[in-house]
């Protein structure tokens, strides 16, 4: 998997790139990370790549012109104008905006079968919408809530994608166990001591029963799930014995309830 970034800030990337799974990840060949430096396209002295907006109104907007000229470049395109048929882009290409498609697990399995990704970076008020109409191929959202570029957004996209990779993480079926990717939050986890301060370990983890540690790790993820994001529940593709156990629940509480009330 290549992952190309265009961005104002490629030194933002330092750290998350070259630390943990990712770095492993680059280090087996399995990911590459280029960084692209918007401002390196920009045709005048200064290099300017943002401009005041047509219309009036306060920051400033990134300039078309060396957004073009940076993905065209990097992914050997040719200029794009008005009115003229050119080939599409050999991979997504990515405009990592506010009022893009929210980014879930889903999204993250459906972009890990690309073999390469374009992610484009914006700052400021946002991009030229040109950039939107004529270059980006997806849009995408990493939440409701405004950032102060796509930087962070495409270390989230490239982490969650990379951990989907095989051979990316030391467990083959980590990313497929992870909260979301099974549908359901993440049962509880722990270990050793099984004693600290009081608080035991639940005594079906110590118990080497792996039929009895499974059952239990499902009826918590359910549990956790109700509980904490009920939504997912719904959209879930529930068993029997989940729907038995859930049914239990419901049942234990109206006990509970009449028991409250006498």
């Amino acid at each position: 998997m290549r992952f190309d970034i265009f961005t104002l800030f490629p030194e933002m990337f330092t750290g998350p790139l070259t630390e943990s799974i990712i770095r492993r990840a680059r280090e087996a060949g399995l990911v590459e990370v280029h960084l692209h430096n918007v401002r390196d396209y920009a045709t005048d002295k200064h290099r300017v790549t943002d401009d005041t907006p047509y219309g009036g109104g306060g920051g400033m907007v990134m300039k078309a012109e060396p957004i073009f000229r940076a993905v065209e470049a990097v992914l050997g395109l040719s200029p794009r104008e008005a009115g003229r048929s050119v080939s599409p882009p050999p991979c997504p290409v990515i405009l990592l905006t506010p009022q893009g498609r929210p980014f879930t697990q889903q999204v993250a399995e459906e972009l890990s079968h690309h073999g390469r990704l374009a992610l484009i970076c914006g700052r400021y008020e946002g991009v030229d919408e040109r950039v939107r109409e004529h270059l980006a191929t997806d849009e995408i959202s990493i939440g409701p809530y405004v950032l102060s570029g796509g930087e962070l957004p495409a270390m989230v996209i490239v982490d969650a994608v990379t951990r989907l990779l095989p051979g990316a993480l030391g467990d083959p079926e980590g990313a497929r166990k992870d909260s979301f990717a099974m549908g359901l939050l993440e049962h509880p986890h722990y270990t050793r001591p099984a004693d600290f301060r009081g608080w035991r370990v639940p005594d079906v983890l110590l118990s080497g029963h792996h039929g009895h540690v499974a059952r239990w790790r499902r009826h918590e993820a359910l549990i956790r799930t109700l509980v904490r994001r009920p939504e997912l529940i719904s959209a879930h593709a529930l068993t029997e014995e989940d729907f038995t156990f859930l049914r239990s629940l419901a049942d234990h509480v109206e006990a509970l309830l009449k028991e409250a009330s006498s």
